[in-house]
């Protein structure tokens, strides 16, 4: 599976954006999907995850309340909506994918397929 990642862009604090992740390549219907997110000089770090039906969500503690992750299984899409950003969001963000229906941890290692990233920079 291929994922583009998009919707990325400069912004003002307190601003918002949608990142999307379009999968092509086959259906990501049973697919759990991650955002995962690198600052300049430093490792990448968990965002948020959903599992393939959306029931199940989980959040880094910074940006809980904050984003939202969703996905359209028919549109082979999932989405991060970030709303009050603030400077410490400025990062590359990925997309990740894994064929399955259970999460066993929110690592990076957990994920196949990632995609090349799109810039988030957030201007105080």
């Amino acid at each position: 599976v291929q994922l583009v990642e998009s919707g990325g862009g400069l912004v003002q604090a307190g601003d918002s954006l949608r990142l999307s992740c379009a999968a092509s390549g086959r259906s990501i219907s049973r697919y759990v999907m991650g955002w995962f997110r690198q600052a300049p000089g430093k490792e990448r770090e968990f965002v948020s995850a959903i599992n393939w039906s959306s029931v199940s969500t989980w959040y880094a503690d910074s940006v809980k309340v904050r984003f939202t992750i969703s996905r359209d299984n028919a549109k082979n899409t999932v989405y991060l909506q970030m709303n009050d950003l603030k400077p410490e969001d400025t990062a590359v963000y990925y997309c990740a994918a894994r064929p399955g229906i259970v999460v066993t941890t929110l690592t990076e290692s957990f994920y196949d397929h990632w995609g090349q990233g799109t810039q988030v920079t957030v201007s105080s």
